[in-house]
């Protein structure tokens, strides 16, 4: 049965930061160094039995086809980073922990070129100025030409890079797990400017890349704002909540945003852990509209339609001109779904399972469901020229296009 209807739970990833720092996955616990295992904090014993819900029986309504499938290297595993390839120039560019980088073409999946590494990779690969900029789990930034392989620069950041660096405007924008966004030249990978915000002692792990408009770079953070930068200098021209940092515990005050926020003509829609949603005016700041449904898995904006994913699993479909409430589908519940992506006339998510669902954006229904593995799918899936593209926690890497 295809059911749109209204549920509501709260997310299951988390990161602590500073003096904590604790990564927790749907039934699995995750160690990494420097991170320690905390159970029994969000859900009872009787919950953890729960599991996710079975998937929803329904008739397809539209055909997708696997155009190809690669390997990029050895996946992020438990590492809980969210990894996704990047599409440029025809080009898929998808990075791995272990393997390097790689670029495919996006009709084919014919491997263009290969770059090995010992580096764990782990934030990136962003793509841009003829560049691809890969980040690491110690802190390393490496630059490579998008259309040979070849090392142009690296450079070295104080924490490890999660979120994909953001190439453009003549700069390299980094994002690093203490708070801190770098900008390097694209050129030669000199440090232009950094900028620091203070992270709560408790937050999730992982953020999102930073976004880019006409001389602005927008942050989301760990404590629930959206904070505009002169992308010249990095000095700060405003910062808007998405999230209130509220309640008695660390837990409770968690607010990330973490999902990339988007850029949509001169609107900046941004989500919270918190499960509020925000367009926000993005030269003055001025908030247009919030909305009460949202999450930490991200945002993905249609013409009419903004999509965002719950922690629950549950997806929703907000109107982009006011953030009311279009249509919910809760049959994920408890999949570990992804940030979404839109393609076509559809939302797409990953959950934890491997699979893949469609689903109409102007009602929520499903539409069509495939499987790229048994592997979660942590990274929300990215689209261009009508082909998506989507990396799994193994590494593998795979596009779809929607059948005529």
């Amino acid at each position: 049965m295809n059911t749109v209807s209204v549920s509501s739970a709260r997310p299951g990833m988390f990161r602590g930061y500073r003096f904590l720092r604790a990564a927790l996955v749907v039934c699995c616990a995750l160690a990494v160094s420097g991170c320690s295992t905390v159970r029994g904090w969000f859900s009872s014993d009787d919950e953890e039995e729960v599991g996710p819900a079975p998937l929803a029986e329904f008739t397809p309504s539209a055909s997708v086809e696997r155009l190809w499938s690669a390997s990029a290297g050895k996946g992020e595993g438990r590492l809980g980073i969210g990894q996704m390839p990047v599409i440029a120039d025809g080009r898929v560019f998808a990075a791995a922990v272990r393997g390097g980088v790689r670029a495919f073409d996006l009709r084919t999946g014919s491997q263009a070129w290969h770059y090995p590494s010992e580096l764990r990779l782990s934030g990136g690969p962003g793509a841009g100025d003829g560049l691809v900029v890969v980040g690491g789990l110690d802190g390393e930034v490496v630059a490579l030409d998008a259309a040979t392989g070849e090392e142009r620069w690296t450079a070295q950041v104080g924490n490890e890079v999660i979120a994909a660096p953001v190439v453009g405007l003549g700069m390299v924008f980094v994002r690093s797990n203490d708070g801190r966004l770098t900008a390097f030249d694209v050129r030669n990978g000199e440090r232009r400017w950094f900028w620091n915000h203070e992270v709560p002692p408790l937050s999730l792990r992982g953020n999102g890349s930073p976004v880019l408009g006409p001389g602005y770079v927008f942050v989301g953070n760990d404590d629930g704002t959206v904070v505009a930068l002169s992308a010249a200098d990095g000095r700060p021209l405003w910062e808007v909540p998405v999230g209130q940092q509220e309640g008695r515990t660390e837990l409770d005050r968690m607010a990330d945003v973490d999902g990339q926020p988007v850029l949509d003509g001169t609107t900046i829609f941004a989500t919270s852990f918190k499960g509020s949603t925000v367009a926000i005016d993005a030269p003055s700041g001025q908030a247009m509209w919030a909305s009460e449904n949202g999450g930490a898995g991200g945002l993905a904006a249609g013409y009419s339609v903004l999509v965002t994913t719950a922690g629950d699993g549950t997806v929703y479909g907000l109107d982009k001109n006011t953030g009311s409430a279009l249509w919910q589908q809760p049959a994920l519940l408890r999949r570990g779904v992804s940030g979404p992506a839109v393609q076509g006339e559809y939302a797409v998510v990953g959950d934890a399972e491997g699979y893949l669902h469609w689903m109409k954006l102007y009602n929520g229904e499903f539409a069509a469901r495939t499987r790229l593995g048994r592997d979660p799918i942590r990274g929300a899936p990215v689209v261009a020229d009508g082909v998506l593209v989507v990396q799994d926690t193994d590494g593998r890497v795979a596009a779809y296009q929607l059948g005529q």
